[in-house]
């Protein structure tokens, strides 16, 4: 009898039209000799190990798969050139610890779909699957494939640019779209038509057309003693803004205890939003750095909020946050909490729902459990020692107090029992107050998108994309 060794088996499960199912698995096999025997091919050389089942069957018998997980590829067709949307699910079955198995099964995704070496065909994806089994990947026992046509496309998904795009030497279309981004980011700071032109290689006649444009519809406005000047307009009816030279003295009683500085515009659209009695002050300047602070009462507080006016890990943005931390806290004296607002703060998990994170999501920076003694990690640079090992140069902080962990942590406990979120009004009430405040605002929409606009892709390329459907919530979690 010869000897058992452990090979990765293919086999045909079934074949329909547009649907096609294959199973990878390993298996204990007597050692044959490389070439076909009968309806299975044996491969040799570089591939010695690898087995392909040609007839559908004489796969082990399936239970239910512990994990699964989709991705969407566009296809090229050879003959017509259009584009063919397709499904590909994963479907994983582990001998690890339970605890390990969503892990295990995204790192395996993430090595499969890896831009260095993406398969550009059905023989190259397939021996890609079966060759990550044969040299890793001991804890999974199956993996069964399902590729499935989901019919022709007219839109093929493309990465978006980066807000830092364009400011890189690289020349980025011009849009109204990407104008207004860039306004918004170098918020309360102006922009002048002969800068923009200059950094990101637009045409200077196309920009000041769009300019002219903006301005008719009160999205922008020329500051009236910088000639030249553009910045954003105010975005609220209700709210009294006044142009300073320098800020001016805040009674003892309106004093702010509370600071929320925000990087985006819309951000600080949507906190100033849930303040009432609002003030605004933008102090404009074309040397250093310009402010704006609004200030007003949230129940029994009073909140100060401000916006970063650049951002980004540049060097220029850190900086710029810093000065701009630092300056609100030497003008309110009084401010004992800063909050810091930002989009983001989470990583897709493409197979464990419970370390996903969505579209909508509030994520609020924890220390984890069990506690590593910071909420943020930055890494400043990554360097390689003689032996080749990665040294990570990292600065970490951690507020003193926890409260806000907390009540977000109660605030989570309350969801996952099924109670109907405090909050939820509140914010219904700030949606309203913001479409009421923004009504001529055509570029501004605060409602709540449809779940349909939810997609997660990942990079394959230097534009190229794949759709990964989110993970399932395990049986008995909270849905979101």
């Amino acid at each position: 009898m010869g000897t058992l060794e452990e090979q990765i088996v293919m086999t045909p499960l079934k074949k329909a039209p547009g649907c096609t199912s294959l199973l990878v698995e390993r298996q204990k096999r007597v050692i044959v000799e490389n070439g076909a025997a009968g309806d299975t091919h044996v491969a040799g050389g570089a591939h010695h190990g690898l087995v392909i089942n040609k007839r559908e069957g004489g796969a082990t018998e399936l239970t239910p798969a512990q994990l699964a997980l989709e991705f969407r590829v566009f296809l090229v067709s050879a003959q017509t050139g259009k584009h063919v949307k397709e499904s590909r699910t994963l479907r994983f079955w582990c001998s690890c610890a339970e605890e390990q198995q969503a892990t295990l099964a995204q790192d395996f995704f993430k090595h499969l779909v890896s831009p260095n070496d993406f398969p550009r065909d059905y023989v190259g994806f397939i021996k890609k699957i079966m060759k990550l089994m044969q040299n890793g990947y001991k804890g999974l026992d199956k993996i069964e494939i399902e590729l499935r046509q989901l019919g022709e496309t007219e839109e093929v998904p493309e990465r978006p640019e980066s807000a830092d795009e364009g400011a890189t030497g690289k020349r980025v279309e011009l849009t109204e779209e990407r104008l207004m981004q860039v306004i918004e980011a170098a918020y309360p700071n102006p922009v002048t038509l002969t800068d923009l032109a200059k950094e990101r290689f637009w045409d200077e006649d196309q920009l000041s057309e769009m300019f002219a444009d903006l301005q008719t519809r009160g999205l922008v406005h020329a500051l009236a003693d910088q000639p030249g000047h553009f910045t954003r307009a105010s975005h609220s009816q209700t709210d009294v803004v006044q142009v300073v030279k320098a800020m001016p003295k805040v009674v003892a009683s309106k004093q702010p205890t509370i600071a929320v500085v925000t990087s985006l515009y819309c951000e600080k659209l949507a906190v100033d939003s849930m303040l009432s009695d609002t003030e605004t002050y933008v102090r404009f300047t074309t040397v250093g750095e310009s402010n704006v602070y609004t200030l007003g009462t949230l129940g029994c507080h009073r909140v100060v909020t401000t916006k970063l006016p650049t951002s980004g890990h540049t060097r220029e943005a850190m900086t710029a946050a810093g000065n701009t931390t630092t300056r609100l806290l030497g003008t309110f004296q009084q401010v004992e909490y800063v909050f810091l607002i930002g989009v983001g703060g989470g990583v897709p998990h493409y197979t464990d729902e419970s370390k996903h994170v969505r579209l909508g999501d509030v994520v609020v920076s924890h220390p984890g459990n069990p506690p590593k003694g910071y909420v943020y990690c930055y890494c400043d640079s990554l360097n390689q020692d003689q032996e080749g090992n990665c040294q990570f140069e990292t600065k970490k902080w951690c507020p003193k107090s926890l409260e806000l962990q907390s009540l977000a942590q109660k605030v989570k406990d309350e969801a996952d029992a099924g109670e109907e979120p405090a909050w939820l009004k509140h914010l219904l009430a700030a949606q309203v107050h913001l479409g009421r405040n923004n009504e001529s605002e055509s570029s501004i929409d605060f409602t709540r998108p449809s779940e349909e606009t939810d997609k997660l892709y990942m990079n394959i390329g230097p534009r190229e994309v794949i759709e990964v459907a989110h993970p399932v919530p395990s049986e008995g979690a909270n849905p979101r």
